[in-house]
């Protein structure tokens, strides 16, 4: 677990949780020579992907972004599948900060797929309950509509496990929200149709989170997208536009770097690293 401050705000990252998924999924076309010299790649041509939420302090609430693998919820079959090595502990993150998982305001959801809304519920007294049963959660209504009525293809990643238990914590909005003043949640669609990204406004500093139409430091070039993306070609489009050079990026998959920032030509200027386990 460690930390960032950045003008007025503390950002924290949570141990969520870890996965391995199958490295050309995560970048499509780009043939593997390529990508494997930006990313680590194991022998099961899997790549370490992070679940690790952001605690974000300092707008007078307690803010999550995103919420983990979870804990207790995945059969062994899913954790061979997905690589997951690690489950979430974020109310033990928490309690190393002097918090609760009760003490959290606000949760936001950048889309609803498994690996970033299973640590919404869990398994309490032999039925599933939210974990920040204070939050109002928050996600973009065409992600909500899907998640309720998945598709043939969507269905494997919108559990009912994740949703059902919180959906009276949940608010959706269309297009562009501000949650508080100086956050904004943006719907992008790419990554799937209802996807969201974070801008925050710092004291004159911009942030962005991504989350999964940019999900590590070397998914930066716009053509590099993943063959999960439900519109892969709204991606392309969506990073051209919101890739930005001289600003922050930060992540909740990168297994390398918490933020990055580049500069015109698409050098990295400035990367604050992740500790290595």
């Amino acid at each position: 677990m460690d930390q960032w401050k950045v003008g007025k705000l503390t950002l924290t990252w949570l141990d969520g949780g870890v996965t391995h998924m199958d490295g050309g999924a995560m970048f499509g076309v780009v043939p593997k020579p390529l990508w494997s010299k930006k990313y680590a790649v194991n022998e099961l041509n899997q790549i370490e992907l992070r679940t690790e939420p952001i605690l974000l302090q300092g707008f007078g609430k307690n803010i999550l972004i995103e919420s983990g693998i979870g804990s207790g919820k995945l059969s062994d079959k899913q954790k061979r599948n997905y690589g997951v090595h690690e489950e979430s502990v974020i109310e033990e993150s928490l309690e190393a900060l002097g918090m609760s998982a009760g003490d959290i305001d606000i949760v936001l959801m950048t889309h609803m797929h498994f690996d970033h809304a299973s640590g919404l519920t869990k398994m309490a007294d032999g039925e599933l309950k939210p974990v920040f049963e204070n939050a109002v959660i928050y996600t973009s209504e065409t992600e909500w509509k899907e998640l309720k009525d998945p598709n043939i293809r969507s269905r494997n990643t919108y559990w009912e496990e994740n949703w059902r238990p919180i959906e009276h914590q949940v608010t959706t909005f269309n297009e562009s929200f501000e949650p508080l003043p100086g956050i904004r949640m943006i719907h992008t669609g790419g990554h799937s149709d209802g996807h969201s990204i974070i801008e925050i406004q710092t004291e004159g500093t911009v942030l962005y989170h991504l989350g999964d139409i940019m999900p590590t430091h070397a998914h930066k070039n716009p053509l590099w997208v993943l063959a999960y993306d439900d519109y892969p070609m709204t991606s392309i489009y969506e990073k051209q536009k919101w890739i930005k050079p001289d600003t922050w990026y930060f992540f909740y998959h990168d297994a390398v770097y918490r933020a990055v920032k580049w500069d015109d030509q698409g050098k990295m200027i400035e990367g604050i690293a992740r500790p290595k386990d």
